[in-house]
């Protein structure tokens, strides 16, 4: 008797090729999306000096305006997953892009910190949207063995967004005003989503086993399966939190780079994780195409990605910049391997009209690591405690590994 993941995949075969130029159209809109969502959340970090003297706020100030937005972002995981599974991928995220573009518009218009408070809460309350509208996307447009693949291409966006955002908004700001270059970042949403609302066809369902059954709130907090897999994000993406936000930090600090510097070094750690998030993907795919299941196959990736990681926690031996580069891109690598496997595998798991509320609430987990993350590695950074930082982020990825694996041992209600 055939698995259930290989009656979708069958039923799929058939079904996916007339929508095979479409599909890829709609991934590479998403790919386009989450460039926007990086951007957008980048653009005040880039001008906070501008920022907070116009304003006149104080680093506190400062600091609760970014607090604001992380809050916002992680509960609005848990109502965007179910507005997404409601409204439909479609109309879902034409809302989440079309309201964070315009909070970002109306952060160019701000005259104090209450309301640059309210903006940027409202940018989070907008931008979680579109990392549950995308696995959901992806459930629809392709069959288990690409679906690895698309989220690598479209997650590879971020990197791509946190790469750009720098030149573009120096350039705005430089031409015009760091007014004009909220506003003008914001209007590029409002284009992105003309284009979305033409070009996204929601195909016919492609078998009664991919479509699955409703998933209702009371079903999910029964799923131990669900709270494990929460746990898992919590546990993993302190990580790369650590490695995005700490980094350039690290290297002026530990070795005494200036920005020219950094800027010049660091980007080697983001294309590498791109690289992950790519090549995590296609590596899944394979192991699919191969015969394994589309669990079988991501949670293999992940345990590899698992293994690779802790090489991290060698940083804290006082390597050379070259050493440390490279073993922080190895660490880069592995967490997006890591990370887009999950995000394909609650795909596989929960199909159908569920995805987005499922993945919502793993979403959060991601964002409550964030917030935790924050305040042990700033305490430690103020210590002068970075090896034991790094050390302790070598232990993160295992750990999370193991509760996914403890996922897949559970039973769904």
């Amino acid at each position: 008797m055939k698995r259930l993941e290989d009656v979708a995949q069958d039923a799929a075969a058939p079904y996916f090729s007339p929508y095979t130029r479409r599909r890829w159209l709609v991934l590479g809109m998403l790919f386009a999306s989450t460039i926007l969502n990086y951007v957008d959340r980048q653009t005040l970090s880039i001008l906070a000096d501008h920022v907070q003297r116009d304003l006149g706020m104080s680093v506190l100030d400062y600091a609760h305006v970014v607090q604001l937005f992380l809050i916002a972002y992680t509960l609005a995981y848990l109502g965007a997953g179910w507005l997404t599974d409601k409204l439909g991928t479609k109309v879902s995220l034409a809302l989440f892009v079309g309201w964070w573009s315009l909070a970002n518009m109306l952060t160019g218009l701000v005259q104090n910190v209450a309301q640059l408070g309210a903006a940027r809460a409202a940018l989070g309350l907008g931008e979680a949207g579109n990392y549950t509208a995308g696995p959901k996307a992806v459930a629809e447009q392709f069959p288990p063995h690409e679906r690895g693949f698309a989220i690598g291409i479209y997650t590879a966006g971020a990197m791509i967004g946190a790469t750009i955002a720098p030149p573009l908004i120096a350039w705005l700001t430089l031409s015009y005003s760091w007014r004009a270059a909220f506003v003008v970042t914001g209007a590029a949403g409002l284009l992105w989503l003309v284009v979305w609302l033409a070009v996204y066809k929601t195909p016919a369902p492609v078998a009664v086993a991919e479509q699955g059954e409703a998933y209702p709130w009371s079903r999910i907090l029964r799923d131990r399966s669900v709270w494990c897999l929460t746990a898992a994000r919590l546990l993993s993406d302190p990580v790369w939190y650590f490695y995005l936000f700490w980094l350039p930090k690290y290297m002026g600090d530990a070795y005494g780079l200036n920005l020219v510097q950094i800027a010049q070094l660091a980007w080697v750690v983001y294309l590498a994780a791109d690289l992950g998030s790519v090549g995590g993907g296609m590596l899944s795919g394979l192991l699919i195409k191969r015969g394994a299941s589309p669990q079988q196959g991501r949670v293999r990736v992940m345990t590899l990605a698992a293994v690779i990681a802790p090489l991290g926690a060698l940083i804290a031996t006082g390597v050379s910049i070259n050493t440390m580069l490279a073993l922080a891109s190895v660490v880069a690598f592995a967490h997006l391997m890591f990370m887009v496997n999950m995000t394909a595998l609650v795909v596989d798991r929960y199909p159908g009209r569920g995805v987005g509320t499922v993945f919502g609430m793993i979403a959060a987990g991601s964002g409550l690591g964030g917030l935790l993350s924050t305040q042990v590695v700033g305490m430690l950074v103020s210590a002068s405690s970075y090896q034991m930082i790094f050390v302790l982020m070598g232990c993160l990825h295992p750990l999370a590994c193991g509760m996914t694996w403890l996922a897949l041992r559970k039973r769904q209600p």
